[in-house]
């Protein structure tokens, strides 16, 4: 077969990976690119099928577990207000079950305690536990386990 028709294949493979995000097809794409290169270097059809199946049995066994893995963990960067969860922050005003002030990354923030029963003092430092709109909800640092 000549190496162009394979190349016509991988593109045809390439495009419709477009469309499905699968992988499957995009790896059958590089194999098809394989089979490209050995026909250019004047290889039979048998060689070519044989490189075909090699590389996208290679692919398919050993390369998209490994990407649908990486796909499927959570971001390692944070950004807005998630970034702001798990930060110390300081009580700039007394923070109850419904109010309260904090300073938290060099900006003040209203807050409210995570427990109902804390009232945190002026001065303390918390821990930002969750983001709800524009309010903090904070737990003591000198409680936590």
């Amino acid at each position: 077969m000549p190496w162009f028709l394979w190349l016509l294949a991988a593109a045809a493979l390439g495009a419709a990976e477009f469309f499905t995000l699968t992988l499957v097809f995009g790896l059958l794409a590089g194999a098809a690119l394989v089979a490209a290169v050995v026909a250019g270097v004047g290889i039979g059809l048998l060689g070519q099928l044989l490189a075909l199946g090699a590389a996208a049995a290679a692919g398919l066994v050993l390369v998209r577990p490994v990407a649908l893995r990486h796909m499927a963990q959570q971001p390692l960067i944070r950004d807005g207000s998630d970034a702001l969860i798990g930060k110390r922050a300081e009580v700039m005003q007394e923070v109850t079950a419904t109010r309260g002030l904090i300073k938290l990354s060099g900006e003040e923030w209203s807050a409210r305690a995570l427990d109902e029963t804390h009232v945190i003092p002026v001065g303390a430092l918390v821990d930002v536990m969750e983001i709800e709109g524009a309010t903090a909800i904070v737990y003591p640092r000198e409680l936590l386990p």
